[in-house]
């Protein structure tokens, strides 16, 4: 799979920039995949997963470039970027790949934490791991402080985080929901910051999380979408997105077992033998001669029905689902597209280095 990515990566990468989807499309003639978009936030999720495969591979990848030179031009363009997530991850790119310290995102985003207008729990999270790993390039500290104050503050009694901070900036209907990313970042993020602060309580958190988290895993190896704040239970359970399974779980898990935390290798073993094992399809998901790994496996369901279904419901209680929602909206279908992310993530779980050394300008080491 990683010799895929970079294959994959190579392939979504067009003039200088990274698209936002590779998609399958149906021609007079069969199938083929098309790149469509472009994606700052993608572009320097690749730079962090390219930074630590060899200069020979990144120029393959990058039409000559390094990922030290993709981060820096990320980091560049996010300036000019209202998307504080984008902000969050450019900076990151650029302090861990590109070895600078992004003053002028940095400032944003200490502005931005400070107003207390809700941001994402995966911004702030990353915002988190941004300034972690640019410590020892230039003044990060308020960044740690604010977005580790917000992120903590918003873990419920059952470990799990909301999709805003404040969790009510998402509405009576969905304040109680979290999505796998939501749980994914967070841990990472605490598990860097007990590192670096020597911080007890850091890594309780993110391993209260992750424990909760992977005692939800479905049978089969699946990580589960929404989950409930209130007591930690699963509002619903489709999609189960491909790269939870082979990249965003293992980078967290694996983070926090550096940290000092607990060892999840069986989890994160079952999230990867899901995508050759999937019971709720038969079509294959990992396609090393197309270059990617298929989206998702969700629902046969109009318009994201279930998911509406399912935070009314649980909205109501925890735990109410309406009965039979399996036979009314089966899993089964197959997104067929692919994302830079995806395959960026991907290579970064793998192949980064251990928690302490990311930010200290290290392009190379393995688990």
């Amino acid at each position: 799979m990683l010799t895929l990515a970079e294959d994959g990566l190579r392939r979504m990468h067009d003039g200088g920039v990274f698209g936002h989807t590779l998609r399958a499309v149906r021609t007079g003639t069969g199938w083929i995949e098309r790149l469509e978009g472009d994606s700052l936030r993608y572009a320097a999720m690749a730079a962090l997963g390219l930074s630590h495969v060899d200069h020979e591979v990144q120029r393959m990848v990058l039409g000559g470039r390094t990922a030290a030179e993709l981060a820096r031009t990320c980091a560049l363009r996010a300036e000019a970027s209202p998307d504080a997530g984008a902000a969050a991850l450019a900076a990151w790119g650029a302090a861990e790949a590109g070895g600078m310290c992004a003053d002028a995102l940095f400032a944003a985003l200490a502005a931005r934490l400070e107003s207390q207008a809700p941001i994402d729990t995966v911004d702030c999270a990353w915002a988190l791991i941004a300034a972690l790993a640019a410590r020892h390039l230039g003044s990060t500290e308020r960044v740690v402080d604010l977005a580790g104050t917000r992120l903590r503050a918003a873990q419920s009694r059952a470990g799990v985080f909301p999709h805003l901070l404040p969790a009510t900036a998402s509405g009576r209907l969905r304040a109680h929901i979290g999505c796998f990313a939501d749980q994914v970042y967070p841990i990472q993020a605490l598990a860097r910051l007990s590192v670096a602060r020597n911080d007890a309580s850091a890594l309780a958190a993110a391993e209260s999380c992750a424990a909760r988290t992977c005692a939800l895993q479905g049978p089969a190896g699946q990580w589960w979408w929404h989950y409930d704040t209130r007591d930690g239970s699963v509002v619903e359970r489709y999609p189960v997105y491909s790269v939870h399974q082979h990249a965003m779980a293992p980078m967290a898990l694996l983070d926090l077992r550096e940290a000092g935390g607990r060892d999840h290798w069986r989890p994160i073993i079952m999230g990867l033998q899901w995508l050759d094992e999937h019971p709720e399809t038969v079509e294959t998901l990992v396609c090393p001669q197309k270059g990617v790994i298929w989206r998702k496996v969700a629902r046969r369901e109009p318009a994201k029905a279930a998911r509406a279904v399912a935070a009314v419901t649980t909205a109501m209680a925890p735990g109410l689902h309406l009965p039979m929602i399996d036979t009314l909206f089966p899993p089964g279908p197959v997104d067929h597209e692919c994302r830079p992310y995806e395959l960026g993530w991907l290579i970064y779980a793998w192949r980064s280095g251990p928690v302490g050394n990311h930010g200290n300008g290290s392009q190379s080491g393995e688990i």
